[in-house]
């Protein structure tokens, strides 16, 4: 059982970092446990983007307990670009997602699995392709899962695609780009709903573009999820997202001092 004193440094009250000029892009990776998977992903990181851009990695150990806490601990004593989010216990990938953008700093935030299935060297060209857009989203060109896995994610995300009218290819893809002031407009008080990021974000008027990116095998541990711990709560969660989209207002945008309105 942790000591007072660890229980304290791992339930640190949430608050929100603002944007520095000292940081140009925030990595964004949910942990839980995936200690072999860090260092890898932490070197990762710095072949790809080296001293070119200004970066910080946020590590967000979700209540992990394979040692990943300490081997966080050590990159964060190795390299100050690296900061980490501690949770007392498992909250799951969504909050651990929220608490993760929460405490960035950059105007940019990439989020990625740190499992290294994403590739780090997609990132670049997605930053460039994001131009005018709020964010550009991954999907896997080719997967590195068995057949049951992509059959069951390809049924899925057309089902998804339906029932929310929208259009992205792969909702699974942890590997996305967002203008921090676009990501955190958007509610992730709510479990599960990692998946719809870009969903929401066009709900909420912002654009939204797609990028396809590499797949790699998982290199040590194992998946948290499966076919049947994942179908069912995605299901109940895209109801709720589906619920929300009818219920979303926007206040209209009143130009300068005429009494001309514009709906978003």
């Amino acid at each position: 059982m942790p000591s007072k004193t660890q229980r304290d440094e791992r339930t640190q009250p949430a608050r929100s970092t603002p944007p520095t000029a000292s940081v140009e892009l925030s990595l964004v990776a949910p942990v839980y446990n995936e200690k072999d998977n860090l260092v890898p992903l932490y070197e990762r990181v710095c072949e790809v983007f080296g001293d070119a851009t200004r970066w910080e990695l946020v590590l967000v150990d979700d209540g992990s307990r394979d040692g990943s806490t300490e081997t966080m601990k050590e990159l964060r004593r190795r390299d100050p670009r690296v900061r980490c989010v501690f949770f007392a216990a498992n909250c799951g990938q969504t909050t651990a997602m929220r608490m993760g953008i929460q405490f960035s700093r950059a105007p940019l935030v990439a989020t990625l699995d740190a499992d290294l299935q994403n590739d780090p060297l997609d990132l670049p060209k997605m930053i460039e392709l994001l131009g005018a857009n709020d964010a550009v989203v991954g999907y896997r060109l080719k997967r590195n899962d068995d057949f049951v896995r992509r059959a069951s994610s390809k049924i899925a995300n057309a089902v998804r695609n339906w029932l929310s009218q929208d259009s992205i290819r792969d909702t699974g893809c942890s590997l996305k780009v967002f203008r921090a002031a676009a990501i955190r407009e958007v509610p992730l008080h709510f479990e599960g709903m990692h998946r719809f990021m870009p969903t929401l974000l066009r709900y909420y008027g912002f654009q939204v573009i797609e990028h396809p990116v590499s797949h790699h095998p998982r290199r040590a541990g194992v998946s948290k999820y499966g076919v049947m711990n994942r179908a069912f709560r995605a299901l109940r969660d895209l109801l709720a997202v589906r619920w929300m989209r009818t219920r979303i207002r926007r206040a209209p945008i009143v130009i300068e001092d005429s009494d001309v309105t514009r709906a978003p």
